[in-house]
């Protein structure tokens, strides 16, 4: 059964989220979102790494699109998955000590440099953002902030 995914319902953003993503886009958010998709796809071709595909793919989504959008757990919206107990847990450990530790270090780095300005200050939040999922993908998804009653 096909799951209809929380953004694809209204796909309309507010007027300000929408500006401050094609600013990020343009600023560096598509190249940032690219090297997660790339990093996705390796995963895959090396077999081992499939189970941390789709966080790096879901990192990547979180990257192309930060406005308007925050992470959920998962069984919120879908209920339980293979990701969202103890494979998701075990999985996310692994992915804290192998990569997600440097990767949210590396967001924290350039909130930091982002902050200096007040213009920045936006993009600083956003990669702040990034670096809590970067920590902890595994077992959680991405859904417009406007919906947050319902998860």
């Amino acid at each position: 059964m096909l799951r209809d995914h929380p953004i694809a319902e209204n796909d309309a953003l507010d007027p300000l989220s929408f500006i401050l993503n094609v600013i990020w886009l343009v600023a560096g958010g598509a190249m940032a979102a690219l090297g997660w998709f790339l990093a996705a796809l390796i995963m895959i071709v090396t077999i081992i790494g499939i189970p941390f595909a789709r966080a790096a793919f879901d990192n990547g989504v979180y990257t192309l699109w930060p406005f308007g959008v925050r992470a959920v757990a998962r069984d919120r919206i879908y209920g339980e998955d293979i990701g969202t107990g103890i494979f998701g847990v075990v999985g996310n450990i692994l992915w804290l000590a192998l990569a997600g530790w440097w990767l949210a270090l590396g967001h924290v780095a350039v909130a930091f440099v982002c902050a200096i300005t007040i213009i920045g200050l936006p993009f600083a939040w956003a990669h702040l953002k990034l670096a809590g999922f970067a920590l902890w993908p595994i077992g959680r998804a991405v859904v417009r902030h406007d919906i947050e009653g319902r998860y």
